[in-house]
């Protein structure tokens, strides 16, 4: 019987790479709402000190309208995210204990006239490449369903999520928001995948040890209430055989400080944990700290979204799509669509079916999807891809547009 294995991981909002995303998003979004037009490129750096921490901010920003004020956006972010104690890892909240430099100008004038006011001729903010990936390994379970994801990637997803909800609803109150999680899923011919390994690493309070006597004892503990607390709950039953692997901090011990103290942090680092856990390819891009005028955010979103859009379309049960642009030119410079040999028609003739259905240049793709408003923040943490779209128009990239699937399948 051949068995194959296949490993995703994910990282909690308090991941020190993750809280730069999200402080990066944080002033994409307080920069659209003050113009929907704005040009943002923001990054983050973090770290923890004994004696105090530092976040920088760097990058470019044009918007008509006045700035927002950066220091307090990413003071503000961090403490959300849980880092209001310095004891953890970083009291954002307070100026005696976190500094924060702020390293913003303008775009480029030379960028600019290629992105700005043109309408629907608008060119690409760069040169590069993007990939939008879906499958349907989601599909045979009623948690995941909808989501046309990896398996391993969702459920590690699923994991990290549920890490921060455990933190934030007190139901483990001695949890930090620094974390991770490893899902690795074992495919058995003429067998439905199941989880054969789950790796947690979840930060908790250093004078846990003193309410259970010694470190065994303590990594009892934490073990016992993330499997029934966490894993347990955040995994489909179907998928976790009773002889699953779960190894929880593995080291022994992750306690205060953690996050930024532990760990310097920067935006963009984490790209894989932000796509398909390395199911699908990545064309190097990150997303947070960008406006949509962006290629690698905007047409990484219209990239994913097609391919959903094929797959449950029922055209493959795997679809990856490719887009390369270059800077300043609105059409793409390629496009190509692969089913991997799953499709119903040849991968050229998908291509160019998605080519005839979709529209990639970046006003049409900002136009369709409504990206020109503040919806970024939420997707710093948990996953870009593999969401539900949201009422308040977060993830628009994961809804399904009935006429779009018609037009596929005719």
């Amino acid at each position: 019987m051949t068995t194959e294995l296949f490993t995703s991981e994910s990282v909690t909002s308090g991941h020190p790479d993750k809280l730069c995303d999200a402080i990066s998003d944080t002033i994409v979004d307080a920069c659209l709402a003050v113009d929907p037009h704005a040009r943002v490129a923001v990054e983050t750096l973090v770290k923890g000190a004994p004696d105090k921490s530092i976040i920088v901010l760097a990058g470019e920003v044009s918007l008509s309208g006045e700035a927002p004020d950066y220091e307090a956006l990413a003071r503000s972010a961090a403490e959300a995210i849980g880092y209001a104690n310095h004891a953890i890892g970083m009291d954002a909240t307070n100026p005696d204990l976190t500094d924060v430099h702020v390293h913003i100008t303008t775009q480029a004038a030379n960028i600019a006239q290629g992105v700005n006011d043109l309408g629907a001729d608008q060119g690409a903010g760069d040169q590069g490449l993007m990939f939008g990936y879906a499958c349907d390994e989601t599909e045979a379970y009623d948690d995941l369903k909808g989501r046309y994801f990896p398996l391993a990637a969702a459920l590690s997803q699923r994991l990290t999520r549920r890490l921060t909800t455990v933190r934030e609803e007190n139901i483990l109150p001695w949890a930090r928001p620094d974390g991770k999680s490893q899902v690795t899923v074992r495919y058995e011919e003429g067998a439905a995948p199941v989880v054969d390994t789950v790796v947690i690493a979840i930060q908790h309070d250093d004078a846990l040890i003193d309410v259970h006597g010694s470190e065994e004892a303590e990594r009892a503990f934490v073990e016992q209430e993330v499997r029934t607390k966490v894993v347990e709950v955040a995994i489909p039953a179907a998928l976790l055989p009773a002889d699953y692997r779960l190894v929880v901090n593995g080291t022994g011990r992750f306690a205060d400080p953690g996050g930024p103290h532990a760990d310097a942090g920067l935006t963009g680092r984490k790209i894989i944990v932000d796509t398909y856990g390395g199911m699908g390819r990545h064309g190097g891009g990150a997303f947070s700290g960008k406006d949509p005028s962006k290629v690698d955010r905007s047409a990484a979103y219209a990239a994913r979204w097609a391919a959903k859009h094929v797959v449950a379309a029922g055209l493959a049960k795997q679809c990856e799509i490719q887009l390369a642009y270059v800077i300043g030119v609105a059409e793409p410079v390629s496009l190509r669509a692969e089913s991997f040999g799953t499709g119903t028609m040849d991968d050229k003739a998908l291509s160019n079916l998605v080519g005839d259905v979709f529209d990639f240049r970046p006003a049409a793709i900002a136009s369709r999807l409504n990206l020109l408003q503040p919806i970024y923040a939420p997707t710093a943490a948990g996953g870009h891809f593999g969401r539900h779209a949201g009422t308040d128009g977060t993830f628009p990239w994961e809804a399904l547009d009935q006429s779009i699937l018609d037009a596929l399948r005719s």
